[in-house]
Order: structure tokens, then C-alpha cells, then sequence
């Protein structure tokens, strides 16, 4: 049986799935199937900050826990409305699915989906809950993320909330 399982539902906008993802080195990716990028090996102090990272034809989000946790990706038509207030860190980046395969995949486990989408560029919105939640050691907690993607033009990586952990580390 896989670490991962996966639910889907229509949402207000769109399609949503729900998965375990297992972020080993607190990662994982979204990144265009057809192209199949190399996942980044080159993080600046300011991509972990971030907690998202983009290249060309791929999206790094990168969770608190490197174990397995929640995460809710949702297709949307348009840019859903931004709420800060339920959210720890919110960050967003572009990704350019010109194949029109969207593929969710662990940072050593593999690929966890691959999704249809009409060819073209995205944005992806990374939502980021519960960061406070975690125990010393980093392994437990009620972290949870939401990821959600929109057609939209090329944009820079944007933070639209930064996380500042009480305990000192980012």
C-alpha cells in the first residue's frame, strides 16, 4: 500500500484533491510532466525563508516537518480570495505547464499524481497552517498546507505573509 492517499471533490472554483505527502528534506514539487525537471538543488537563505522556490517548469514548496502531512491542492479558474488570517505563511510562484500535466511528486518517494490541465502558465499559491504546532524534536505536529493553482501570467515569487516561529528558527 503507498504513504500517500489521495481524495477529490469539486470546490467552489474547481477540483480539489487531498493527499499525505511525505516531505522528506522538507520538500516536495510540483513541475510540468512533459518536461520532468531536475528538482533544485541550489537554495539561498532567502528560498528557505520563502518556503517556495521556482525554476523553470518547477515549483519547490517546502513544509516545517519532513514527514508525512496534509495537503489540499486546489484547481482553480481564477485567483481564489487571499485570506491571511487563517494562515501561518502564505508565498506564491509561477509554473509554466506547457505539456498540460501537472505532476505532484516527494522529494524521494516519487510521484504522487499527475493531473490534467489546459497547457499553459500558472500561479501557485502556497498556504502554510499550524507551524506552531510542532513538537521539539520537529516530527509531530498539526501542520497542514493548501496549494492552489490559477492561470495567470508570469509573476516574481511573492510572500504575501511571513512566518516568524516564537521558538527563533524561521
Amino acid at each position: 500500500m503507498p504513504s500517500w492517499r489521495r481524495t477529490a471533490e469539486q470546490g467552489s472554483q474547481g477540483m480539489i484533491k487531498r493527499y499525505a505527502i511525505f516531505a522528506d528534506y522538507h520538500q516536495f514539487y510540483l513541475w510540468d510532466h512533459g518536461t520532468s525537471p531536475d528538482a533544485a538543488t541550489n537554495y539561498t537563505d532567502e528560498d528557505v525563508a520563502r518556503r517556495i522556490k521556482a525554476e523553470p517548469f518547477l515549483v519547490v514548496v517546502q513544509p516545517e516537518r519532513n514527514m508525512e502531512m496534509p495537503v489540499e491542492l486546489e484547481l482553480a479558474e481564477q485567483a481564489p480570495e487571499l485570506d491571511l488570517q487563517a494562515w501561518d505563511h502564505v508565498a506564491e510562484a509561477s509554473l509554466d505547464l506547457p505539456s498540460g500535466r501537472l505532476e505532484i511528486h516527494e522529494s524521494t518517494g516519487g510521484s504522487i499524481d499527475i493531473l490534467s490541465v489546459p497547457a499553459g502558465q500558472y500561479r501557485v499559491r502556497a498556504y502554510f497552517g499550524g507551524l506552531g504546532t510542532l513538537s521539539e524534536d520537529g516530527l509531530d505536529g498539526d501542520d497542514h498546507y493548501r496549494i492552489v493553482l490559477w492561470p495567470a501570467p508570469y509573476t516574481d515569487i511573492a510572500v504575501l505573509k511571513q512566518y516568524v516561529d516564537p521558538r527563533g528558527t524561521a
